[in-house]
């Protein structure tokens, strides 16, 4: 099995090339659907109540109000993501080791790809790239955010400028789907040597 991981800084247009691996007939692993699975997980929920109180209403985790609290304080922000790492960790061994000997390509969709040292599993990493600008607009608008919630956010990863010398390929994602499409194909043909 080849594993291509996606990553890039919060609104780069990562999920656009994912999407894009899913239209080209890859599976694609979207390692933020596996936190949303988590947060429905009933222990879970006891445990981050515990952890964060008055994070869970009526059995749902109030993701706005842990995101005022984690984007804030460091430390917090370490104590959520030591509930859901341990988790996600195990997700992926497991992956790997289920498809160790295939020979196929998946693809990793996942933001803190270095910040979490899942690089090490990647056979080869795609960067999605934007400008700031464009990110923050897309966060927002997605998002419904602020532009100062936007910031906490994007200043807990690591910048795509960093980000740039780790990985094997940059696609810049401001531009039409069906560029992008032909550029994810090129790309897909160099790496399978075709």
């Amino acid at each position: 099995m080849y594993l291509i991981g996606i990553t890039g800084s919060i609104g780069s247009g990562k999920t656009t090339l994912a999407n894009i691996a899913r239209e080209l007939g890859y599976v694609v692993y979207d390692v933020d659907e596996w936190v949303r699975f988590i947060y429905k997980d009933a222990d879970f929920l006891k445990s981050l109540e515990k952890n964060f109180n008055g994070s869970v209403k009526n059995g749902i985790a109030d993701k706005r109000y842990l995101r005022e609290i984690v984007f804030n304080d460091k430390k917090k922000l370490a104590k959520l993501e030591g509930l859901i790492y341990p988790i996600l960790n195990d997700k992926i061994r497991k992956l790997i080791t289920k498809g160790a000997k295939d020979n196929f390509i998946v693809f990793l969709d996942i933001a803190l790809l270095f910040e979490k040292k899942w690089d090490k599993y990647c056979d080869f990493i795609i960067l999605a790239d934007a400008d700031y600008e464009l990110r923050k607009k897309r966060v927002m608008l997605r998002d419904k955010v602020s532009a100062q919630n936007f910031a906490n956010i994007d200043k807990v990863q690591m910048s795509n400028d960093e980000k740039k010398d780790k990985v094997d390929f940059v696609i810049n994602t401001d531009k039409p789907i069906s560029v992008l499409k032909v550029e994810m194909i090129n790309l897909l043909k160099s790496i399978s040597g075709e």
